[in-house]
């Protein structure tokens, strides 16, 4: 596939059938997703894999209690067969801008030096590499946020102190679904969003 087809083509699959994802598929986008660009080639991006059935349970029941589950619009989420979530550690920045051939810039003296945030970046990118490599592999892939239920999943999967939990991606086959609300929104013509010299 073309990398221009698999980014025309992307798009949130929220239904899976009911077949696993081989370890070895998996393994592939997430050599895919490390190779993703890395401020000062920090790489300090990890992938929780998810694609055991206790494992994806108890995601779920971490996220999604089962008295929840029956008024969830995306029930068919709930059956993906594999979820990985992309971990970052955001110290592992400042770090890295100490050593000698970065310690110029004043990065490394913290977190707070940051004005952009490079980990939350490198771990979107991540995820992105992730998201085109299901495309490519013919899988479906849905990426949705943690929010306030981060700390329950560092918790139930023993995620090291000082890892942030950015986003989960389902991974499976697609089974047919309806688009979510925001597929109907229209994308902004190429005119709107390009800024050529000038603003």
């Amino acid at each position: 596939m073309e990398l221009r087809d698999a980014v025309r083509g992307r798009r949130m699959v929220r239904a899976f059938a009911d077949a696993p994802v081989a370890p070895e598929l998996l393994d592939e986008l997430i050599d895919l997703a490390r190779r993703a660009p890395s401020a000062g080639n920090v790489a300090a991006c990890r992938f929780l894999v998810l694609d055991e059935p206790d494992d994806v349970a108890r995601y779920w029941d971490a996220t999604l209690p089962a008295e929840r589950r029956a008024g969830f619009r995306w029930p068919g989420l709930v059956a993906a067969p594999a979820l990985v979530v992309v971990a970052v550690r955001p110290a592992s920045y400042p770090e890295r801008y100490a050593e000698p051939d970065k310690a110029a810039t004043g990065l490394g003296e913290g977190q707070d030096r940051w004005a952009v945030p490079y980990w939350w970046v490198d771990a979107g990118a991540a995820a992105e590499h992730l998201l085109l490599g299901a495309v490519d592999a013919g899988l479906g892939a849905c990426l949705f946020g943690l929010f306030d239920h981060e700390p329950a999943v560092a918790d139930a999967f023993g995620v090291a102190e000082g890892w942030r939990l950015v986003a989960t991606v389902a991974l499976g086959w697609p089974a047919p679904d309806e688009p979510g609300r925001s597929a109907h929104r229209p994308r902004p013509p190429l005119d709107e969003v390009r800024r050529r010299g000038r603003w």
